[in-house]
């Protein structure tokens, strides 16, 4: 699913775990589903051990994917990434592949690797007749420090979970190791060579083959 604020889904001025965890919940009551197998990704992962974490009956297993429970310090480089997102400027009038082009000509000086420009790029779209992001690139700013942060917790979630890192990444260091076995007691880490944070895009194959091993040890 989309977390709020991304992709399709609604736009609010509210952006912290324990509301998208809320958002996840609500998600799973609406599809009639009591339980579920819940993957995600950077946010999305820690929004993933946020509902595993408050309601454990309804999670199955937890794949968390590059990244830790605990908060982000100076290797992100997402609030570069906003900070460049917000100073695009492109004409009314051009045509889609023109505004494309320029945008990532904007991106390029910030932004230098071509994958992390293409993927921030997906989010470029025109809205009322004007280029602008899907993102509500305001709301996530404002809640920036949430987002690089993490609720606390004092229970932990007692089902199966894989933390999935790229080994070129340093989303999931061994320094989290500890906060990973508190909350998450029956937690498996493995590393994927030769992925960085996208670990899904850089080795797909592997990143499926790791999730279905995990999926089905018993």
């Amino acid at each position: 699913m989309d977390a709020r604020n991304h992709g399709n889904s609604p736009h609010s001025p509210v952006m912290t775990y324990e509301a998208m965890s809320v958002d996840v919940q609500r998600i799973l009551h609406q599809l009639h589903f009591s339980t579920c197998i819940l993957i995600g990704h950077s946010m999305g992962g820690k929004t993933a051990m946020a509902v595993a974490l408050q309601k454990p009956d309804m999670v199955e297993r937890l794949v968390c994917v590059d990244i830790s429970p605990v908060p982000i310090t100076g290797h992100s480089r997402f609030p570069t990434y906003i900070s460049a997102m917000n100073n695009i400027h492109l004409e009314d009038q051009l045509p889609r592949s023109t505004a494309r082009r320029l945008a990532e000509e904007q991106l390029r000086p910030v932004v230098q690797e071509a994958a992390v420009r293409q993927f921030l790029l997906t989010n470029l779209v025109k809205k009322n007749g004007r280029y602008g992001w899907r993102l509500n690139l305001e709301a996530i700013s404002h809640h920036l420090p949430d987002i690089m942060s993490f609720p606390e917790f004092h229970s932990a979630y007692p089902g199966p979970t894989l933390f999935l890192g790229g080994a070129d990444s340093p989303y999931i260091s061994s320094e989290d190791y500890t906060e990973i076995e508190r909350l998450f007691p029956e937690a498996e880490i493995q590393y994927i060579l030769g992925a960085g944070h996208w670990v899904h895009a850089d080795q797909t194959q592997e990143f499926i083959a790791a999730i279905c091993r995990f999926l089905l040890t018993s």
